[in-house]
């Protein structure tokens, strides 16, 4: 609660920090979605303190016990959990990932290496700061959370590769971050890594209920993982959904790409590429494709997701379960947007990440997910024979 405090006290301070950021990366032409990242305001500070008491009013996962048994021998075992050692997160121009990575770190027991990107040094350094004096006030070491201010690529190098201090690295950000974590990371790594997230409106999908569930997926906030990518619409629906669902999205300053059933039906569209299937945009742009059923889109998601979040409208309930089953993605939907695969939206507070990956976790990342378990066995004399 302390964190949280200090950081709606500093509201003022962190603005003023974060205002000279954005001067300096709108100056330097980085893209509109990226600029949406790194700006604070009033309400995004407001939910950083909102999002820090939420993990600390969770409940401590550390000691948990997870599973317990007995043997016939009288031996008794309990699984418990426990911290990881020292968590390291890479990531870009989201300075809400300072606190929120701080949080559940803290909250989990493990202490925090945060290297954030060069576009908001003086954000992430400000918020730095309020947490670590948050923590010595409540007796805990402040430098048990630290803001790297070598925001160079040698740096980052170097932190994902030490591996006597790092047990976990987290990068946070795009194909160049990952494709030199993959490359060069010889710490244990979880991807958070690109949502090219999908929608599927089947043939029995409620027509108004998709217009708004897509509208919300593709603008509420375009600029990040879980806004919706790529459309793909049932043959079937398509001449009764597209038409009104392209005014609706374009109104709102989206480009659409179509294939070419997509445009025969909205000649507006511009041609979708086969270089469109594969790309995250993270900003107002957005490709259809009309598919015979949901084996098509379940093929198209298979060859051209990555793992993150897809959803189907649909009201086919065997339809709808044949998605699930055949969809291969972190979280996957039925009649809801995909911008809700949030940590703090699934009730952990915040998220340290969202994991595209299989081990040791996936999908929002939360306390649980910055520990490991191990057993501890009670017995009274008793040996192997």
């Amino acid at each position: 609660m302390a964190a949280a405090d200090r950081i709606s006290a500093a509201t003022h301070h962190l603005l003023e920090a974060n205002a000279d950021d954005f001067n300096k990366a709108g100056a330097e032409g980085i893209s509109g979605a990226l600029l949406d990242r790194l700006r604070l305001t009033e309400a995004r500070v407001a939910g950083m303190a909102a999002s820090l008491q939420k993990v600390a009013a969770l409940e401590d996962p550390i000691g948990q016990e997870t599973a317990a048994w007995e043997f016939e021998n009288g031996l008794q075992l309990t699984k418990i959990r426990v911290p990881l050692g020292v968590v390291a997160v890479i990531y870009e121009a989201r300075p809400n990932v300072t606190a929120d990575a701080a949080g559940l770190c803290v909250k989990s027991g493990n202490a925090a290496i945060l290297r954030g990107s060069s576009y908001a040094l003086r954000s992430n350094h400000a918020i730095g700061v309020e947490i670590a004096t948050a923590l010595e006030q409540t007796g805990l070491p402040g430098d048990s959370v630290q803001i790297m201010q070598d925001t160079s690529r040698e740096g980052a190098r170097q932190l994902m590769q030490a591996v006597e201090w790092v047990d976990l690295l987290v990068p946070r950000g795009g194909p160049k971050l990952l494709a030199a974590i993959a490359a060069e990371a010889t710490v244990p790594v979880v991807i958070d890594g690109a949502g090219n997230c999908h929608i599927y409106v089947d043939a029995s999908a409620d027509l108004s209920m998709a217009t708004e569930i897509v509208f919300n997926a593709k603008t509420s906030r375009p600029g990040v993982c879980n806004a919706a990518e790529k459309l793909l619409v049932h043959r079937e629906a398509a001449a009764g959904f597209l038409p009104n669902m392209y005014e609706k999205l374009a109104a709102a300053g989206v480009l659409v790409k179509g294939d070419g059933t997509a445009r025969s039906i909205v000649p507006q569209m511009e041609a979708a590429a086969e270089s469109d299937w594969p790309v995250e945009y993270l900003d107002l742009v957005m490709a259809v494709k009309v598919v015979d059923g949901v084996e098509e889109a379940i093929d198209h998601i298979g060859r051209y997701g990555t793992g993150h979040s897809e959803a189907i409208v649909a009201g086919d309930q065997h339809v709808a379960d044949r998605f699930v089953a055949g969809t291969d993605s972190a979280v996957v939907f039925v009649n809801a947007s995909t911008r809700f695969t949030d940590g703090e939206e699934f009730g952990f507070g915040a998220e340290i990440g969202i994991s595209t990956q299989k081990l040791h976790v996936r999908g929002p990342m939360g306390l649980d997910a910055l520990t490991s378990e191990r057993y501890v066995v009670r017995g009274e004399g008793q040996v192997r024979v």
